[in-house]
């Protein structure tokens, strides 16, 4: 994606070839800001505070996590000590632990002299990886759209709301649930995107119309609960969203709000899609619901907001009532009958064990033996 012009990835390595630079997403929209990660520890750290976020993103910090702590110590104690460290950053993302799995099988034969460069070739590898897989969930998406498209008089905007940040700020490139918006919006098709704010952070009010707006694409920002009533009086022609965690058997687990979502699109026949890549679906889990785990975070994301002031200066401003507790789920999982169909890089499947299974039959074959 294009940022004033110029190019940018979500993470990349800095010019000494050693240091992994991202962009600080805690900072934006008011400020485009990049951050230079030089130990294992400063990785976790960008990844728990949510300076990267997003599965996709948080497996390839992970990833170079790893090549920075074999950098400094390319020992076995080393090794497990940063695999321990980083997995405890955040619960809910299985792509965090599928990089740091993937990264321990490549380097814990090696000998020590040759591990840290093969770590950070295999971050590289992995990063690019993402790119290709969100790129192709952009291709599968992209015809739903244009079906939409060609029912709807001419010139009128195919008109698709999402939830939370699924676009390349998520990812390494592309993004998931956004990858096929921007592809229509490059080939012509008029769209038009009802953005959620996402509370409590804000992902989408700050970061989805953030990257909306630099790529050209129309977008409104609302608040999470208008998506019902949008739905109700036909202006949503379908919706899309990410995931941090899907199940064999296709439930979802996503941002909070997400399951009211699903169930507003199914009341009013809306169609209910999700986009992910294969790395995002956890093969051992069968039940959304009782398996997988939900992030609980700090209550100060609820009671208070961080914006920008008329006076140009970043402000933190408390929002709830004094002495009231707050609770802060991050997440909440739509079960599958709710989900119209999952968009992967390999097509689109149904919600299902034996969807998923015939696009990924060595994965289904893999988990279940």
């Amino acid at each position: 994606m294009k940022i004033g012009g110029q190019p940018y990835r979500t993470i990349w390595l800095a010019q000494d070839g050693g240091s992994v630079c991202v962009i600080d997403q805690t900072r934006l929209p008011f400020r485009f800001e990049t951050v230079t990660l030089t130990t294992v520890e400063q990785a976790a750290e960008a990844i728990r505070s949510m300076i990267v976020r997003g599965a996709p993103l948080i497996g390839a910090t992970a990833a170079y996590g790893v090549a920075l702590a074999l950098r400094e110590d390319p020992s076995d104690a080393a090794l497990d000590a940063a695999l321990v460290l980083l997995g405890a950053t955040r619960p809910t993302a299985v792509n965090l632990h599928w990089a740091l799995a993937r990264m321990n099988r490549r380097v814990a034969g090696l000998k020590l002299r040759v591990r840290a460069q093969a770590a950070y070739a295999e971050a590289a590898l992995i990063c690019d990886e993402d790119v290709a897989l969100c790129r192709a969930i952009g291709e599968h998406g992209l015809p739903l759209i244009r079906a939409i498209a060609a029912r709807k008089p001419a010139g009128e905007p195919v008109n698709i709301l999402t939830h939370c940040n699924a676009g390349w700020l998520a990812t390494v490139d592309w993004g998931t649930a956004l990858a096929p918006i921007y592809l229509a919006h490059d080939a012509g098709i008029p769209i038009h995107v009802w953005v959620d704010e996402t509370r409590p952070r804000n992902q989408g009010a700050a970061l989805t119309a953030y990257e909306l707006g630099a790529h050209g694409v129309p977008h409104t920002v609302i608040v999470d609960n208008a998506g019902g009533h949008l739905m109700q009086r036909g202006a949503v022609d379908m919706v899309i969203v990410g995931t941090d965690r899907t199940t064999a058997t296709g439930d979802v687990a996503n941002k909070i709000g997400t399951y009211l979502k699903a169930l507003a699109a199914h009341d009013n026949g809306v169609p209910f899609y999700v986009a992910l890549p294969s790395p995002t679906i956890d093969w051992s889990l069968e039940d959304g619901l009782r398996d997988i785990p939900i992030e609980e975070r700090s209550a100060k994301e609820v009671t208070h907001l961080t914006g920008m002031s008329e006076a140009g200066a970043g402000e933190s401003f408390q929002v709830a009532a004094p002495g009231s507790p707050a609770a802060n789920p991050a997440f909440d999982v739509t079960p599958a009958r709710l989900v119209t169909g999952l968009i992967t890089e390999r097509g689109i499947s149904p919600a299902t064990r034996a969807g998923l299974a015939g696009l990924f039959p060595e994965m289904a074959h893999g988990a279940a033996a």
